[in-house]
């Protein structure tokens, strides 16, 4: 796998979820594209390189073109109706690196059917939340135990067949001493050498995420 495999399937999808066009990633400032494919209301604005995408239900499009048009990248997020901005992250090869495991705790990977071993855990609802019935769309986990309690847990859910979303939860007591960048950083190799692209979502209020 190589940048140009997680760009064209991160593009890929886009295409997809924002109903836009190839050429659309290439142009520079707002680009309006009717969207009626999604529930009504639907309105999403996503950045890609210098391409600003405003993805939207077809009647919406006029209203929203006459406030965002001709607005840089800031003027249109600082808009007082766009909220829950969010900062998505892709592997970049050229930073990514394998983190060294601290052996003063235990680890342990599980896959598939076997995440239901952790069934009735609470506290990691960013890497691993079950619904009432028991099922989970976490697909990959790795957790670390320290005298057989559960500290923090990496996990990974299938946003499609070629990307999975990253999440991660440390046990305040354990937070600040780099464990959640482990479990991240190891658990990404493992999704990567499966062929399959992660990536990681932040609020743009908890950047150090």
């Amino acid at each position: 796998m190589d940048k140009k495999y997680i760009d064209e399937t991160i593009k890929s999808y886009l295409l997809n979820r924002l109903n836009c066009k190839p050429e659309d990633f290439e142009k520079e400032g707002a680009v309006f594209v009717e969207n009626n494919e999604r529930k009504f209301p639907f309105l999403e604005i996503c950045t890609m390189g210098q391409a600003i995408l405003v993805s939207a239900s077809g009647t919406l499009i006029p209203k929203i073109q006459k406030l965002l048009e001709n607005k840089s990248r800031d003027e249109i997020f600082e808009n007082p109706f766009i909220y829950g901005q969010s900062i998505y992250y892709i592997p970049d090869f050229k930073l990514l690196k394998k983190l060294t495991i601290d052996n003063s705790f235990q680890y342990e990977l599980l896959e598939g059917e076997e995440t239901q071993k952790l069934k009735g855990i609470s506290g990691f609802e960013n890497s691993l939340a079950f619904d009432k019935n028991g099922n989970t769309s976490t697909c990959i986990v790795l957790f670390a135990r320290k005298n057989h309690e559960i500290i923090a847990l990496a996990g990974a859910s299938k946003e499609n067949e070629k990307m999975w979303e990253l999440g991660v939860d440390v046990k305040p007591e354990y937070r600040r001493n780099g464990l959640g960048a482990v479990l991240i950083s190891n658990l990404t190799y493992c999704i990567l050498e499966k062929g399959v692209v992660p990536f990681y979502c932040a609020s743009t209020t908890n950047i150090s995420s």
